[in-house]
């Protein structure tokens, strides 16, 4: 009871205000051989803050969060968690946080109770409050029913969502999850998404990595960017929208088949792609463009079936940016 006590005190102590830093990361970086997984990066997470970090597969996503997470050590940099050093206080860091990652690791020939109940133990929860913890959890997630099954026999989706269950446990003031809702079909995407939202919107900081470039637009107050190991820009979603020139795009079909080559060449369109019965043109000015597009069918006496003006999206963004360095070019 004392040991429970003492993390009481502690986990109160340090609940803080929110707009104090909840995560800080200066020069952090990861080296395996040669390939520099995580190139010094740097970023601030408020507290109460939902937070996501985007990036392609291989970007450096998932080693950035096994830093933060004590289960790397980082080869250059600082990062602390509620003010503690991932390095020289990661126990207390870690007793502040809870961790879905990526690949399931919870024990297949052990009940999903029983898993929850060892996470449970490892945090000095008393039993009593562990039961009852665990019980809301489960009946929340839909897995109450198979509580004494063995997780061997659960489905990718079942695993996903007892891993949020175990890492909600010990009610954590930081949420790390990493790609939570991959390979996931909708109905537990959803679940999940919602689960995430509500432990946000009660205070929870959450530090989300994914590549699902529309769950960040819906989940998240600011992303970072990351691509090869590098941080391309930090923002809104939506200031990141705003701000990227050349990505406003019109939506169009028409009622004779047309090339791309004949789309390119109508007055302010800088790039074409073809979306199945539709196209999808891009450029600075849309105004210039439907005025072009009303031409180009009347000298090809066609008629325009659809035309719709679409802002940028999250993902136009993130491709942009990837492209561009790609390229050669640098981040803005």
């Amino acid at each position: 009871m004392l040991v429970r006590k003492s993390i009481i005190v502690f986990r109160r102590r340090c609940q803080g205000t929110s707009g104090e830093s909840a995560i800080e990361v200066s020069n952090l970086t990861k080296c395996f051989g040669e390939l520099v997984a995580v190139d010094h990066i740097a970023f601030d997470v408020k507290r109460g803050e939902l937070f996501g970090f985007l990036g392609p597969n291989a970007a450096g996503k998932t080693t950035t969060i096994r830093m933060l997470t004590g289960v790397i050590k980082p080869d250059e940099g600082i990062a602390r968690i509620l003010g503690y050093d991932i390095l020289s206080e990661g126990l207390k860091s870690r007793q502040l946080m809870g961790i879905v990652p990526e690949m399931a690791n919870a024990y297949a020939d052990l009940s999903a109770w029983n898993n929850i109940m060892l996470t449970g133990e490892l945090y000095g929860i008393p039993k009593k409050d562990a039961r009852i913890r665990a019980e809301e959890l489960l009946r929340k997630v839909g897995l109450h029913q198979r509580k004494d099954h063995l997780v061997k026999g659960f489905s990718r989706g079942m695993k996903q969502k007892l891993l949020l269950c175990m890492a909600l446990i010990n009610e954590p003031l930081i949420l790390f999850l990493d790609e939570p809702t991959s390979g996931l079909d909708v109905e537990s995407q959803r679940l999940i998404r919602n689960m995430i939202r509500e432990l946000n919107e009660k205070g929870t900081t959450v530090f989300l990595t994914t590549h699902n470039m529309e769950e960040a637009n819906q989940l998240c107050d600011n992303v970072a960017i990351i691509n090869h190991g590098k941080i391309a820009t930090i923002d809104s979603p939506e200031r990141l929208k705003s701000r990227s020139s050349g990505l406003q795009s019109i939506e169009a079909s028409f009622s004779k088949v047309v090339d791309a080559n004949e789309l390119i060449g109508v007055q302010g369109v800088n790039e074409v792609r073809k979306l199945g019965d539709k196209w999808r043109l891009y450029m600075e000015d849309p105004n210039t463009v439907i005025d072009g597009l009303v031409e180009f069918a009347k000298a090809r006496r066609a008629k325009i079936i659809s035309l719709n003006t679409l802002a940028p999206t999250l993902e136009d963004v993130f491709l942009k940016l990837v492209r561009e360095k790609e390229e050669g070019g640098s981040y803005d």
